[in-house]
């Protein structure tokens, strides 16, 4: 089957904005055409030599683009969306799809309507990390898997203070976005699904806001229910105090009839079986904490320029592991399922 190069303009200037320019530049399938949003578009199109277009909407609509990257503040990705498949334009779109489910529900109608792509920004999935959390499940490594224990934490001060990382992050406070753990929450929610084969089917949590001023949730300790019968745990916050909890920004503790796994995507991943631990694999340095060398090290950057590379694969038409609309939407049903039950006192069934 022959190939298209598809041309790509990226919305957001940001971190995310200018780690997509970087994953389009390095995907052999995609051109990166233009970029718009946010007062750092000029600078970033100037790095690249590519067009820094006055308005999202300007991008959106050139004909010299096939496909938009929306990597904007999350209550903007509904908008975004609907222009492009009114433009004919497909669309990979950052996580969380959308801020509600009926959003999800309207960018999965427009792009279907006009046969058009819509993927998802699940980067962890290109993760040789993950993937091999995902083989050792598949291949029933530890048997049955039962329970999933989850930690997601991090003092976003040192981010706000971090000019390199996307300035103040104001837009974690704007309640448009909702709730840190639509942030949070999605990989979490995508890499257990992926792993299990599995739908989360009901949902309990409690969620706060701690440590700052804001109207939006910033901490939640969640269970989540699988059709299967699999049980997990999730503690996200966004304000843990530093120093913080080693090894516990991102990762998953995952208990099988015959054996355990300790995975931490940006460390090692480990399985235990008949008493003894074993390296299953691990990651080389990816460089979270130095905001110069997250864009060009290839221990971050390939997973992202893999997943670019799928959703252009998954444009000319093959099967691909991008994130899928609906993979978009289970997400966001389980995270507006956590705040509904928090705020109901009550199990939410999805």
């Amino acid at each position: 089957m022959s190939q298209s190069l598809i041309r790509i303009g990226v919305t957001g200037s940001g971190f995310m904005g200018r780690t997509h320019v970087e994953a389009a530049r390095r995907a052999p399938g995609a051109e990166i055409v233009a970029v718009a949003g946010g007062r750092r578009a000029p600078g970033l199109a100037d790095d690249y030599g590519i067009d820094c277009v006055e308005t999202v909407e300007e991008l959106i609509r050139r004909d010299d683009i096939d496909a938009i990257i929306s990597s904007t503040p999350h209550h903007c990705h509904i908008d975004e969306t609907l222009l492009a498949a009114e433009c004919g334009k497909h669309v990979l779109v950052e996580k969380p799809m959308a801020t509600s489910l009926e959003d999800c529900d309207r960018m999965i109608a427009a792009t279907a309507e006009r046969d058009l792509v819509l993927a998802l920004g699940y980067h962890q999935r290109f993760r040789e990390s993950n993937r091999t959390v995902q083989e050792l499940v598949a291949s029933g490594a530890i048997g049955t898997v039962r329970c999933v224990q989850m930690a997601a934490l991090f003092d976003i001060e040192a981010l706000r203070s971090d000019e390199g990382f996307g300035g103040d992050w104001g837009w974690w406070k704007d309640p448009r976005s909702r709730a840190h753990i639509l942030n949070s929450g999605p990989h979490n929610i995508d890499l257990c699904r992926w792993w299990l084969g599995d739908d989360i089917v009901s949902v309990v949590a409690h969620c706060g806001t701690f440590r700052e001023e804001n109207p939006n949730e910033n901490t939640t300790m969640a269970m989540w229910g699988f059709a299967g019968g699999a049980m997990a745990s999730f503690w996200s916050s966004s304000v843990c105090p530093s120093p913080g909890f080693d090894g516990e920004d991102f990762r998953f503790r995952l208990m099988g009839d015959e054996g355990i796994i300790d995975a931490q995507p940006f460390g090692k991943i480990r399985v235990g079986r008949g008493g003894e631990w074993e390296l299953a694999y691990e990651q080389p340095h990816v460089p979270l904490d130095d905001a110069d060398a997250a864009f060009v090290s290839d221990g971050r950057m390939q997973a992202y320029a893999d997943q670019v590379q799928s959703f252009v694969d998954r444009i000319n038409g093959q099967e691909t592991g991008c994130g899928t609309e609906a993979d978009g939407r289970a997400a966001v049903a389980a995270i507006v399922g956590m705040l509904d039950s928090s705020e109901s006192g009550t199990v939410v069934q999805l």
